[in-house]
């Protein structure tokens, strides 16, 4: 018997029987095709897992070198000394929330090497605080001594605040805490 279109409509709504040999075939296919999809759909599980925890590791071990990168960058430590041609890049691109310190000095006074004194200890104990100095006579032309010393803090490239002069420092009793 020749097996037609129409036959099969009929062996789907239940009016004509299947043959047994026919069953056995069906059976046999529709087997074979669950098991490939179910392969198929276990192999991808698979895959999919071992892609997220791969995607996972590598994401994990960027953004701890970002971390490390942005700690080490931000990491100072100590009292740079600087001239006029570093201040640009050493204070006005310091960083986005990075703190400078800047004293203009004079060597022979007695008060600035107390307070690079001060600042060496200061750098130590913060050192997210970018801790600079610089010879007024090398930083800004004519600055006059009357203003020695001199701090000026800055934030993001700006000036927040400015200490100017040996008065307002106290004069040599002036205390680290201060």
């Amino acid at each position: 018997m020749e097996d037609t279109q129409w036959n099969d409509i009929l062996r789907a709504k239940g009016i004509i029987k299947p043959s047994a040999a026919e069953e056995v075939e069906t059976k046999r296919c529709d087997q074979l095709a669950g098991e490939q999809k179910k392969n198929t759909k276990d192999d991808f599980d698979e895959l999919l897992d071992d892609d997220d925890e791969l995607a996972l590791r590598e994401y994990r071990i960027k953004r701890l070198q970002q971390i490390k990168a942005e700690a080490m960058k931000n990491t100072f430590g100590e009292v740079r000394e600087i001239t006029k041609q570093d201040y640009v890049d050493e204070v006005n691109k310091a960083g986005d929330g990075v703190y400078v310190i800047l004293h203009v000095y004079k060597p022979e006074l007695p008060l600035c090497k107390l307070i690079n004194k001060y600042l060496n200890e200061l750098a130590q104990k913060f050192p997210h605080t970018k801790f600079l100095k610089s010879i007024a006579a090398l930083c800004i032309p004519n600055y006059p001594d009357s203003n020695l010393p001199s701090i000026f803090v800055y934030l993001n490239g700006e000036l927040k605040k400015q200490f100017i002069g040996e008065s307002t420092f106290g004069g040599l009793k002036l205390k680290i805490e201060g």
